[in-house]
């Protein structure tokens, strides 16, 4: 038999014909992992991870794809930092907001926790209660929990402390990541706008105005179909200066906080030179409102109320299609809603609890 001898091969071309071969796998590999992202992109989108129906402005109407009318009804909530520093946080929480048939949640952010916590963690309790919310089929208000003149830059207490950089930052950040979730319904841009009667500094309605349009200019740039909340002066009460200047901007609708010491009774003929005419134009949606007995814990003015209130407020919500989510489903905050964290309710808890189970159908 035959053989063939095997050629010897050079050490030296041997190295750098191997050097050449690694180099050219490193560099294609690279070229794969290290896919360059333009400058210019912008903050990462959360994934949608549950389906809702997108609501939508009409009228003076919130409506589902179909055009039927939607009403929210709902709770507020308390700040997820709060949650997690409790050690309440999680998706049990959200589970029996549902219990008591919301079909919505308002989630505060203070702007001090979201400073101290930073974005990426807080950001990862909001993706956890969009999740939540949407799987259990209720929709979310994003509420930036600030209270006082950021025209003047004094606010109410520091926790509540912001300013308009932050804001436009904060609420840049939030439209980007929610832009495709439907579950997230509604941006509410300032929580409690006050300047009390002048010892904030002076808030002319048309400065506030302009800014809430800017805020809307920029949210709406990046999503059409977001819906922004408008608050009232006067702890995010009054309404009155939307009759005769409202925002310029579409799918606006307004926020009213109506605690029973707001005004004295004859509630309803206030309530609707105050803000219920809003609602004959505009969506209204009264984000914040409640009652407890002058001796309960926690008890302070504008809050001290009972059922009598509750009856009438609800009747004039409903009358006029106005939605709302009473503060606050937390053992601690008041007024209270739930007396403690196995989730008993308080006296205006079963209250609303009851009226949620009744309404929503």
């Amino acid at each position: 038999m035959r053989t063939t001898a095997l050629k010897s091969i050079d050490p030296m071309k041997h190295s750098v014909l191997s050097t050449v071969f690694f180099s050219l796998i490193l560099v294609a590999s690279l070229a794969v992992a290290d896919t360059p992202q333009s400058f210019s992109a912008p903050p990462s989108a959360a994934k949608a991870t549950a389906a809702l129906p997108l609501v939508a402005v009409s009228g003076n109407h919130f409506v589902k794809p179909d055009g039927t009318t939607f009403v929210f009804r709902g709770l507020a909530l308390s700040d997820p930092a709060e949650l997690a520093r409790k050690g309440q946080w999680g998706r049990r929480y959200f589970e029996e907001a549902r219990k008591w048939n919301a079909n919505v949640v308002r989630v505060p952010v203070h702007p001090e926790a979201w400073r101290r916590l930073g974005e990426e963690a807080y950001l990862k309790m909001l993706d956890e209660a969009v999740q939540w919310s949407g799987e259990l089929g209720m929709y979310v208000i994003i509420d930036w929990h600030t209270i006082g003149n950021m025209l003047t830059g004094v606010y109410h207490r520091p926790g509540y402390i912001t300013s308009r950089d932050e804001t436009f930052r904060f609420w840049y950040t939030i439209a980007e990541r929610y832009k495709n979730d439907p579950v997230v319904a509604l941006y509410e841009l300032y929580n409690e706008p006050t300047n009390r009667d002048g010892n904030m500094g002076p808030m002319p309605w048309g400065d506030y105005r302009k800014l809430i349009e800017d805020l809307t200019f920029m949210i709406q740039s990046i999503n059409p179909r977001a819906i922004v909340l408008v608050a009232g002066f006067n702890w995010g009460y009054d309404l009155s200066q939307v009759r005769y200047d409202p925002v310029r901007a579409g799918n606006v609708a307004y926020v009213t906080h109506p605690y029973p010491q707001k005004r004295r009774e004859d509630w309803e003929t206030n309530w609707q030179r105050d803000w219920g005419q809003v609602a004959e134009k505009y969506p209204v949606v009264a984000t914040e409102f409640g009652f407890m007995s002058a001796g309960e814990r926690g008890a302070h003015v504008p809050v001290i109320g009972d059922e009598s209130y509750g009856e009438a407020i609800i009747a004039f919500f409903e009358q006029r299609g106005i939605s709302w989510t009473p503060w606050v489903f937390d053992a601690e905050w008041s007024p209270m809603l739930i007396e403690n964290w196995n989730y008993e309710p308080t006296r205006q808890g079963k209250f609303f609890r009851d009226k949620l189970r009744a309404l929503n159908k």
